[in-house]
Formats: C-alpha cells, structure tokens, sequence
C-alpha cells in the first residue's frame, strides 16, 4: 500500500488535471436541495446539449454551495478564466449557456450569481464582494460546492487527511490539548468545549472506547448537517478517526437519519474509500492504530439527538434519555463503554484545527466562542439558505447583508434561534451576537443552527404553539414534567389561539414553563419552553389582545380573524365566489359581492384570488359577528 505521500501526489496529479485541464469544468450542485430544484435534470440537459453540439467539458456533480434560494446552481470554470457562478438554472438556460459561453465567450451576465477564483469577468460581480458572501466565512464549508464528495482524491487533494497523518505523529494528549486550545465548543447545540470532553474520553478507564457522531438533525427547517455529509462527508470521517486515535478507541457509529438517503449514500462510499486508501481498517497509514466506522440509521425520533437516547437507540432498545442522575457518556456511553459523541459539524471541524492549528482556528470568533457558526436561514428572508459566519457577528449582519432583509418588502417582526427549543428575539435585540453566551442572555440558545426570520404578519403566540406542539409530540413521555406539561402548555396555546383564552393563563403559562424547565430529565423538556417564554418575554402585547380582546393583532389564528368584501372596490368579477370553497360568497356578475361569516372557514382563497387592481376583500380582527339567521313562525 502506498505511504500518505504517494497518496497525496496522486490525489494532487488528478485534481490539478481536472482544475488546469484544457477544456471547460461544470460542477453543478447536487445535493438534496439542488435534487429537489431540477439539478440532476440540468445535468443530463449539459450532457445532451454538448453531446449534440460536439462541446467537450468535464461534468462534476458538487455538493450544496449554499445559496439555496439560487438552486440549481451551476459553477462553469473555462481554462485560464474565474469561475462564472449561474443561478436558477433550467433546461432552456442550459442551451443558451452552452451555445453563448462554452462555444462562444458570452457569460450572459444576467444569468449569474457572480464569479470566484483568479480574475474577474465583465459586467459580473466577484461573489465574495456582495453583501451576501462578503460577511462568510467557509470553513466547515470548505469543500462544499467545491469538490466532487464521491472522489476521495478531490478531498486528499486539498487538504483532506493531512490532520489525520499529522495527528499520528502526536501523542494522545498532544491532540486533545490542540482541540483545548482552539476553544472549539460543540456545534450539535450544548456547547460544551470538544477540548475537555475529548479528554475526559481519553481519560475515562475502559478496555473498550467508541466514537460516535450525531447526525439526528431533528430541528424542522435545519439541514445543516446533511449538507457537510452530501458535500463533504470525509472531512466527518476523518474527524472521527483523529477522535478515536486521541482518545483510544477501535470502533465508531455515525447516527443518521434514515429520512436522509443521499447523507447516507455518500457516507458508505466514503468509509469503503477510505478502507482501500489505509484510513480505515487495521494499522492506519503503517502505525499501530485501528479504526472502524460504522453507519446507523435513525428512526427520526427527536429526543434522539439527546446522547443517553441516541447511544441507547443504537444498542437496539428504546430511545430514551437515562434518567438522572446519570454519569456522563464520556464514562458510560455505547453499550456502558466510554464513549466520545460529538455532532457533524465538531467532527468536521477537528481535521483544521489539527491541520493548521489552534491558534489559527481560534484567530476568528470571540474570546469564548471561536471559530465560525453554520445557520440555515430560513423563513421570511430573500435569501434563504445555509451560511458559515463568523462568532460574534449580529443577527442584523445576517439578515439585512447576508439575508437581503425582510422578503416580499415586509417589516422585520421577530427571529428565531435554535429550532424548536430556541427562542424568538424582537427587532430590539438585532444587534445581539451571534455566540453561546449572548444568544442564552437574550433567552435563546445557539442549537444546532436554525435560524427562522419571521415578518409582520405572524401571529407570535401562534408560533408558540407551533413549536410547543412539535416537542409535544416529540416528547419521549418518560418524566411528567415534560409528557404532561408540554401537553398543557399547548393546549392553552391551543385556547388563546381559539379566543378562548381566560384572565390568568399568561402568568399560568409561565409558572408551567419553570416547572417543566426545572424537572424535566433531557434538554427536550428542559428547553421546550423556550419558544412560549421568549414570545411573553418580548410580545406579551399580543398574548394580551389574544386574551382580553379576541384579536389576533396580525390576523393569522382563524378563529379570530373574518374577511370581507369591500361595497366600493369589489366589481363583482366573481372571483372568489368561483374560488370559495364552502360557497359561502354571493353576488351576481358585475355586483358586489358578500360573504356568509356563518359559512366562511376563515381560508383566505377570496383575498388571494381578488385581483390585486380591486383589492376588494380586506381581513378584519376581532371576528365579524355572525348574521342570525331569519326564521319563519310557523303557526298551528
């Protein structure tokens, strides 16, 4: 078998052809988000278009770049040129691109995103100078977008294992002290310091260590995690494999959702890549040292992503957090053995900072939280997408530079951090930075990187609800705290939602929140009402109007709100009445029409289908009392 640097300089030679080769590279993205924009269609529309055109250029498929509101996106290096980045892509665009740019030297600078790389191209902005990509930082993302994620070479080539063959030529110690320094805290939500547990597994007693990596991306509208395994999934591996050399473990797991096909695929193309280059398997790179990866697929249990649940779903039984007081699963773990459990994004990371050092990890960021955070900005934003920023920027640099502010030209209302178990911030609190330590001032956490911008026409409490009834429903049922007083907070949001909110349920609220905070077992249950905490916090206003005026201030909870159609704008097109579903608007052509309010189901299609010129149909709250029905004496 060769030695690492002969697997290096093959890795460089092949790499170097692709990138300074004689004929154009399109790497297009490929990942689920692009999948599920067209990407694999436009891949197969180059192949024809060139096929038939006699164009000769290497085809790459790439992981997500990021950008997701731009899928698909295609990158188009030509020799000697930048790298021309075009959005939205369609069969049609392909065409043009093919006959304008790769057969002629027109980029069609309408069609792009921006360009990279050396130089610049005419009339097309260089990505890292917009507003958008200028504040980033690509680190964990360092090879996402960029290289082919089922090529190990592509990997080797930049950069990829170097940490892992430097590693070997440090002691155990040596190791977990560079991970101390660099201040890396872990990525999966807690925040813990990787440095300290790291050593606490090397410093754990036991003949039998594992290393397992939780990829139970539970949080909705969080995808993270998928992205790095999609499009970088050896960066994971060989984090994993330093892990368990520092550590003195033989065997690890990669617990992943089963809901992610495509994550999973990759993974095992990678760890059989990684066998037939000696980075997995017995005597690792020629040393003494053997490790062995292990896929396990997730049931898409979110409690799961609790370390005492997801080593107990692995062994086969039910996934439920070990009740307190219980020892820490760096002392007993997987099947009662230490065991060293970090998220993808702290694995991903350890191979730079073995690389390049921790001061040079530690060289962006704040004093306590260094390095870069990786957020899936979702919601009402232009720019919806996955981003890798800086710690300690403000959460104004990521939503009005990187995120292209509020969409639709809405006014910015609230921003919610840290998926279901975060909390929502008002626009008072939008210069706060983004680290552990502010972020859990303000009454929010860090998480593993949702991040949900949200306008002026959402209903806050009914957010509330929102997130309270998914970690109901996720809720494990184990302690009471959590099972039953989850169960009643969100059947009270349930009630104020429905107007029928009572004097005392805010302060209720409240006091049932502490008491789950306080005597849940896991950090469902313990940050579970985050979300109803926060929005008291910072809207109490519109818990109050919910209450005390059976107003729903942003019109959005359908028992509060009635429509109705305006006597001096509506033209009587018939519109809605075509539309309603339940038939609940009368009129005849070319007269104003009127809503039945004891038929109308509050949903909204009259507004939508009212032409915008007419505007006719205008949302009320309170609710529009109900006409009494007329009734007929009947006489005997």
């Amino acid at each position: 078998m060769m030695n690492f640097t002969e697997i290096q300089e093959q890795a460089r030679q092949e790499w170097d052809s692709l990138q300074s080769g004689s004929v154009p590279v399109i790497a297009v993205g490929t990942a689920t988000c692009g999948r599920s924009a067209g990407a694999l269609g436009v891949v197969q529309a180059f192949e024809e278009e060139m096929s038939e055109k006699g164009v000769e250029a290497h085809i790459v498929e790439v992981g997500c770049i990021g950008p997701c509101y731009a899928e698909p996106l295609v990158n188009i290096t030509k020799p000697g040129r930048a790298t021309v980045a075009y959005k939205n892509v369609t069969k049609k665009m392909v065409t043009e691109i093919v006959d304008n740019y790769l057969k002629g030297d027109d980029p069609l600078p309408h069609y792009t995103l921006g360009s990279f790389g050396e130089g610049t191209v005419e009339n097309i902005p260089r990505i890292l100078d917009t507003p958008s990509f200028k504040p980033q930082e690509r680190r964990v993302f360092r090879n996402c977008g960029v290289i082919d994620p089922t090529n190990i070479n592509h990997y080797i080539a930049n950069e990829g294992y170097n940490g892992l063959s430097k590693a070997l030529t440090m002691t155990q110690s040596e190791v977990v002290e560079e991970m101390k320094k660099s201040g890396l805290r872990g990525r999966g939500g807690g925040g813990f310091p990787a440095g300290r547990k790291w050593e606490a597994g090397l410093n754990a007693e036991g003949d039998q260590k594992y290393v397992v990596c939780n990829a139970d991306e539970g949080d909705p509208g969080a995808f993270m995690d998928r992205a790095v395994i999609e499009g970088d999934p050896h960066s994971v591996l060989e984090g994993m494999i330093i892990a368990g050399y520092a550590i003195g473990a033989d065997t690890g797991y990669i617990y992943v959702r089963a809901e992610y096909p495509l994550a999973i695929r990759r993974l095992e193309r990678a760890i059989e890549q990684a066998h037939e280059k000696g980075f997995l398997g017995n005597n690792i790179l020629g040393t003494d040292f053997s490790f062995d990866i292990n896929i396990f697929p997730g049931a898409g249990a979110f409690v799961c992503g609790e370390s005492t649940a997801l080593t107990l779903s692995i062994e086969g039984k039910r996934g439920m957090p070990r009740v307190a007081p219980r020892p820490r699963t760096t002392e007993q773990g997987l099947y009662d053995k230490p065991t060293l459990l970090n998220n993808v994004k702290t694995f991903s990371s350890a191979p730079m900072i073995i690389t390049r050092g921790a001061e040079w990890f530690a060289s962006i960021g704040t004093e306590k939280s260094t390095g870069t955070a990786i957020f899936a900005l979702t919601g009402k934003v232009n720019n919806c997408g996955l981003i890798e920023v800086p710690m300690g920027i403000t959460l104004r640099e990521i939503i009005y530079d990187i995120g292209g502010g509020v969409a639709d030209g809405g006014r910015f209302k609230a921003v919610q951090t840290g998926g279901p178990s975060g909390g929502c911030l008002p626009e008072s609190l939008l210069d706060t930075p983004i680290d552990y330590d502010s972020l859990d001032e303000a009454g929010s956490i860090m998480g593993s990187g949702g991040m949900v911008v949200m306008d002026e026409k959402t209903c806050m409490v009914d957010v509330a609800r929102y997130f309270l009834d998914f970690t109901e429903i996720e809720s494990c049922g184990q302690c009471v705290p959590c099972r039953l007083g989850t169960k009643q907070l969100l059947d009270i949001l349930k009630d104020i939602c429905a107007g029928k909110g009572k004097k005392g349920d805010i302060d209720l609220l409240i006091e049932l929140s502490q008491s789950v905070h306080g005597g849940s077992v896991c950090g469902l249950g313990q940050t579970a009402a985050n979300p109803v905490l926060t929005t008291i916090r910072y809207f109490r206003d519109e818990f109050e109007a919910h209450i005390n005026d059976k107003c729903c201030p942003a019109k959005v909870c359908k028992p509060l709100i009635s429509f109705r159609i305006l006597e001096d704008k509506c033209a009587g097109c018939t519109l809605c009445a075509k539309s309603c579903p339940v038939n609940a608007i009368s009129g005849e052509k070319k007269e104003v029409h009127v809503i039945d309010q004891g038929l109308c189901v509050q949903c909204g299609v009259c507004m939508e289908k009212c032409p915008k010129k007419f505007s006719a149909v205008e949302c009320l709250s309170p609710k529009l009392p109900v006409a009494p029905k007329e009734t007929t004496e009947v006489v005997a």
